[in-house]
């Protein structure tokens, strides 16, 4: 059974740094594609960061410069570190694991809160 569990989320203020991670388990994480989405209420889902499985980084526009992914696949871990935060970067972020091998694997976690507000 794949699981992929977040932690780290929060309620900051504007400026603050939160760092979210998400474990992954029941998966081969070395061979995974990473990523982190956000949603916002009333928005869809977006991207955030990904990261595949030879360490290539994707940011969306806006959290370059600001937010940086990484991954520690000895600890099947995938890392957000999330700075100069907004009050535009509220939302529940998701931890996905993806690839393609014949067949799509594509799986999400169950999200973490992240609030910044004044």
């Amino acid at each position: 059974q794949v699981q992929l569990v977040e932690s780290g989320g929060g309620s900051v203020q504007p400026g603050e740094t939160l760092r979210l991670s998400c474990v992954a388990s029941g998966i081969f994480f070395s061979n995974y594609n990473m990523g982190w989405y956000r949603q916002a209420p009333g928005k869809e889902r977006e991207m955030v960061a990904t990261i595949t499985s030879s360490n290539n980084k994707i940011y969306a526009d806006s959290v370059k410069g600001r937010f940086t992914i990484s991954r520690d696949n000895t600890k099947n871990t995938v890392y957000l570190q999330m700075n100069s935060l907004k009050p535009e970067d509220t939302a529940v972020y998701y931890c996905n694991a993806n690839r393609y091998d014949g067949v799509r694997r594509n799986y999400w976690g169950q999200g973490t809160q992240v609030t910044v507000s004044s």
